[in-house]
């Protein structure tokens, strides 16, 4: 996901170039001569001086990054403040409610890319979605300033309603940004005696956790910033709960990139606690805290009691409706048994399809993810909530489907072709990579209705990145991942597979219609923004793109140097069938 905000002209601005400098010293010194002009000219420095100043505050009003970069290290208090400015807020909303039934609700929440806050109810409340429409949940903020509370969603693991508040434009430039009250109406009555702790950044946050037999491991951003700045797990502490004097805190074991593992408490906890990251300092008065919405409760399991299966398949998507049918039928009839689908905040109709795909006996598992720039983390979440029920996990996207020559000869699909890729139980192989084919937009304007398998046949010459089928149970400690493999536990090995035994085609880039999609919305922590001039020989910017979403000249026919007719000729005999003007897919609706 990318930063979008209001972009601001300066055009229609003064500036003080060198000639008007110039200018203003020159009338400067001839005050003494010329009284009249004096006046004149302190005049127009005047004015130059309040514009310039408006020109400065207009520009911090329209930079996020501002905001951003300063709250970074603000939003670090000292451990004790911070655990109390929670508590504060918290306590104080306890009983508060108007008699005519409009109340505060208890609620943690984090500025959001957009200028959006996402608003998390606390689980001591039992809040649902808007039903009826006299109920207005409404954001409220200091000097009488509200906004609507649209409902998000019902986080998973947690099982707490959420909703989204628009930040009001006064405070876009205010820092600290004040946390929003939320409320059950717009006619709720402030306390003067209310408390507005800083609102936490989507960029520096505990943001989840999920917890296993031997420890707990959280998803934080922030602290590790980038690929191979990783620091030492002895520099953080877990901390459970809010009161400074009793809340208990664990060593942490691991720490790398948004992954925290945590040891256990000493003692049981039957109800959700808020779980924090805190950065230690030889100084104790230096130790600092990093803020949280996440909650530590008994161990996380699938919704429901699942048998353990050999493999399943993960991806982390975002509005691929149009696409899912066709990448599940096919690897459904090729060996995986089972889908666990990470939705990155999708407003498609991916829960439709979702659930057609399940009524037709397909074992898809949607999760809901919304935490922005989190693929990293979301593959790892997953090696840690799919290892009860999956032996060997494929991580592939949902334009990338793995194919292997030697099914050429094969009149129909067999659930057993995946698993002739991968070793035996006994082999210290722990996983298996695949290179990639990355295709071009083949003429096509728009999705072709057969599916991208058909549609897309024009392809780069050059191997690309791989692709890796992972065994759960080898993943090191620290579920450390490129996204496109995982560290082992040192005495297991990592094969990389020859492409004539099998390789990824990966119909990246699509029609423009569908590829200017994903310039809008990168979900990987660590690669390239494209809307960002920086970086411009990354392997994850698209030749000749650029940095703005507008179609290079000749589109339709770039990245085509070999026609690859392999997998589409094998779809076509193994899922078409003849129909009065031609033939049709079987996952075409």
């Amino acid at each position: 996901m990318t930063l979008s905000f209001k972009t601001c002209s300066s055009s229609s601005s003064p500036r003080l170039t060198p000639k008007s400098i110039a200018g203003a010293g020159d009338d400067a010194s001839q005050f003494f001569h010329h009284k009249t002009s004096y006046r004149a000219h302190t005049t127009t420095l005047f004015f130059i001086l309040v514009s310039l100043s408006l020109f400065g505050f207009f520009s911090l009003y329209c930079s996020p990054n501002t905001i951003y970069r300063a709250a970074f290290f603000a939003t670090t208090q000292p451990a004790k403040s911070r655990i109390v400015s929670y508590v504060t807020n918290t306590q104080d909303s306890r009983h508060h409610q108007l008699s005519n039934g409009s109340r505060r609700i208890r609620a943690e929440a984090v500025l959001w890319p957009g200028w959006e806050i996402l608003v998390i109810v606390s689980p001591e409340e039992k809040v649902m979605p808007p039903q009826l429409p006299g109920e207005n949940y409404t954001c409220f903020y200091p000097n009488g300033e509200k906004s609507t509370a649209r409902f998000a969603a019902i986080l998973p693991f947690s099982n707490r309603t959420s909703f989204r508040c628009s930040l009001p434009g006064i405070y876009r430039h205010h820092h600290p940004i004040p946390t929003p009250i939320l409320a059950s109406s717009k006619t709720f009555q402030l306390s003067p005696e209310t408390r507005w702790p800083d609102l936490p950044l989507w960029n520096f946050v505990v943001f989840e956790a999920i917890s296993t037999e031997n420890d707990v491991v959280l998803f934080v951003k922030g602290p590790n910033r980038g690929l191979g700045s990783n620091k030492p797990p002895e520099s953080f502490r877990c901390v459970f709960g809010e009161e400074s004097d009793t809340a208990i805190r664990t060593a942490v074991t691991s720490s790398v990139q948004e992954v925290f593992r945590c040891s256990l408490p000493s003692i049981t906890i039957d109800t959700p606690i808020k779980i924090y990251l805190e950065a230690v300092a030889t100084n104790k008065e230096e130790t600092k805290t990093i803020p949280s919405v996440a909650y530590y409760s008994p161990k996380h399991t699938l919704a429901e009691p699942r048998e353990k299966v050999l493999l399943c398949a993960t991806t982390m998507v975002y509005n691929v409706a149009k696409y899912l049918r066709e990448w599940v039928m096919y690897h459904a009839a090729i060996g995986i048994q089972r889908f666990i689908i990470y939705d990155n905040g999708s407003d498609d109709e991916l829960n439709d399809v979702v659930e057609v795909l399940n009524s037709e006996k397909y074992d898809v598992i949607k999760v809901l993810w919304i935490w922005p720039k989190t693929q990293e983390a979301g593959f790892s979440h997953a090696a840690v909530y799919g290892n009860d029920t999956c032996t060997w996990m494929m991580y592939l996207d949902v334009d990338e489907f793995l194919f292997s020559p030697a099914w050429d000869k094969q009149s129909q699909p067999s659930d057993g072709m995946i698993r002739s890729l991968l070793p035996s139980d006994q082999s210290m192989i722990g996983q298996v990579s695949f290179k990639s084919h990355e295709f071009g937009p083949s003429n096509q304007t728009k999705h072709p209705r057969e599916g991208v398998t058909q549609g897309y046949t024009c392809r780069r010459e050059e191997d690309q990145r791989h692709k890796s089928i992972v065994r759960l149970s080898v993943v090191e400690h620290s579920l450390y991942t490129a996204i496109h493999h995982f560290g082992l536990k040192g005495e297991y090995e990592w094969r990389v597979a020859d492409t004539e035994e099998g390789v990824v085609n990966h119909y990246k880039y699509q029609a423009w219609r569908e590829f200017k999609a994903k310039f809008k919305r990168r979900v990987s922590a660590y690669v390239v923004d494209w809307t960002r001039v920086s970086n411009p020989k990354s392997r994850d910017r698209t030749p000749g793109l650029g940095f703005k979403p507008v179609e290079p000249d000749g589109w339709a026919y770039k990245f085509c140097e070999v026609m690859d007719l392999r997998l589409k000729r094998l779809t076509r005999k193994w899922f078409g069938y003849p129909v009065k003007n031609g033939y049709r897919m079987a996952w075409q609706r």
